[in-house]
């Protein structure tokens, strides 16, 4: 919804990619920055199975694979005043670069801004280090795709209001056509899942399509 995606029929291996966004143990596991913010980690955990079989279906049929981590330099000099005092405007007074039981919270080199076990990206699937939400903004993934060839982009992870939906507007106006996997994404709460995921929609697909992953992998599986 709410069109056949991709819109040219394009969907191939070579010019089509998988990209799994901000999968940290930051935001996926007890102790990490996202509980630290006061929010239940249930939601995000829960799309791991399903994405596990995205991953794998894509690895199968030769997909390019990118994943991408939020984080910032451990001097913080990546880090602006605004977003240090909005990381700490929560109930727990902690926010990006204070010590929390994965380290200390969205900051480079610590256990909890990697990537969880279940979905570790194996060699040759690049990882995308990002300062802010979107995958655009301050990296070379941009470059990393023109490398490929890359034009159509499934993007799944968390947290799909946040940095899912950034990076989904960041690559529309780049001119990307832009799959978002509705039961592969989660956010901190359903209802900013549901609206994030029906604002794409709009507009005959403003930002680009949505799909459902049994949909997806029976698309991938023909790109074998």
């Amino acid at each position: 919804m709410p069109y056949n995606w991709p819109h040219d029929g394009s969907l191939t291996a070579i010019n089509t990619a998988l990209v799994i966004i901000d999968m940290q143990r930051d935001f996926c596991e007890d102790g990490g920055y996202l509980s630290h913010q006061g929010y239940d980690i249930t939601p995000t955990r829960s799309i791991i199975p399903s994405l596990q079989l995205l991953l794998l279906s894509c690895r199968a049929s030769h997909l390019p694979i990118f994943h991408t981590r939020e984080g910032h330099r451990p001097d913080l000099s990546s880090l602006t005043s605004r977003e240090l005092f909005r990381s700490r405007n929560n109930p727990s007074g902690l926010g990006i670069g204070d010590l929390g039981p994965l380290g200390r919270l969205l900051v480079r080199g610590e256990a909890g801004h990697d990537t969880i076990a279940e979905l570790y990206p194996l060699d040759g699937e690049p990882v995308v280090d990002k300062p802010g939400k979107g995958a655009f903004t301050n990296t070379d993934f941009e470059l990393l795709l023109k490398v490929k060839g890359i034009r159509n982009l499934i993007l799944c992870g968390v947290t799909t209001d946040v940095c899912v939906h950034t990076t989904m507007r960041e690559a529309n106006d780049r001119g990307y056509d832009c799959l978002l996997v509705e039961d592969c994404c989660a956010a901190s709460e359903a209802k900013l899942h549901e609206a994030a995921v029906e604002m794409v929609r709009t507009e005959g697909g403003i930002f680009g399509a949505t799909a459902r992953l049994a949909d997806v992998l029976e698309g991938v599986a023909q790109c074998m």
